[in-house]
């Protein structure tokens, strides 16, 4: 029991320091007065993200790249994919003061950074040698983080907009950026995420053989990864040719990340964790 708790501690660490920001962000909506964005919370809360960040990353590279070998069970895999995301939010935050966004990055990245800590089975794959197997990995990560990132931004903006018509929203939240600065974000995040999705779709299509050791097969994730590629084409689209936003944009986003999370982490969980593969 002792060598458990020993080896727990340092997610429980990460994961306090992830939930004592959101649960202070929390504390300060519900008082209903108004803040300024350059107040002392507010600074401690981006340095402690960036605290969190560091320790974060440092159990990822110690997990993921232990013994030289590329650890890819999905408890690791989630925790790297929520680090991208926090740390797209905290640099995004430093130019757009997405304080609100705490409110839903933090918790769901407090609750992965533990997951690597039950891991009862690692997964790792020696990648000596094999480059384009490393990177397919590495833009496939940062695309799905900024789709995470994009999806949560979509909750912030569609509660945003319910404050704006004044609706009841079920959880107090103040200091909105303005929804014309939510959009434009939203779009850019989009923009740089489909272009990664499209590399990472076309990489592993064309060289699968190369990367995972087999011809590209048609099974559930590439129909799903497929999917969601077309989702987001045609909100771009829309966004280019009508000028979506709003309701229509945020729908699509979610829509686009569902279909995304069934392609990769659905197949990964059965795998890993239902089968123990």
């Amino acid at each position: 029991m002792p060598g458990m708790t020993q080896h727990l501690l340092p997610y429980l660490i990460v994961a306090f320091v992830y939930m004592a920001v959101a649960l202070d962000y929390w504390r300060i909506a519900t008082q209903g007065k108004p803040v300024d964005e350059n107040s002392f919370p507010f600074q401690l809360h981006s340095a402690m993200v960036a605290l969190g960040l560091v320790m974060h990353g440092g159990l990822l590279y110690r997990d993921i790249f232990a013994i030289g070998s590329l650890n890819l069970g999905v408890f690791y895999a989630l925790s790297a994919i929520l680090w991208l995301t926090v740390l797209i939010y905290w640099l995004a935050d430093l130019k757009h003061s997405l304080h609100s966004l705490q409110a839903f990055v933090l918790p769901p990245a407090a609750l992965f950074v533990l997951m690597p800590g039950f891991a009862l089975k690692d997964y790792y794959v020696d990648t000596h040698g094999f480059t384009l197997f490393n990177l397919h990995i590495l833009i496939a990560m940062v695309a799905y983080s900024l789709f995470t990132f994009a999806a949560l931004h979509a909750c912030l903006m569609r509660m945003a907009e319910q404050a704006l018509h004044k609706k009841n929203s079920w959880l107090a939240l103040p200091d909105f950026p303005p929804l014309m600065v939510l959009d434009a974000l939203l779009f850019k995040v989009l923009h740089v995420g489909f272009v990664l999705l499209t590399i990472t779709l076309i990489s592993g299509m064309l060289f699968s053989e190369e990367i995972f050791g087999k011809p590209l097969q048609f099974n559930h994730k590439t129909i799903f990864s497929i999917a969601s590629w077309l989702i987001y084409a045609w909100l771009l689209f829309g966004r280019f040719k009508y000028g979506w936003r709003g309701k229509t944009a945020t729908r699509w986003t979610l829509m686009g990340f569902v279909l995304l999370l069934l392609a990769y982490i659905g197949s990964r969980f059965v795998l890993h964790v239902v089968l123990g593969r």
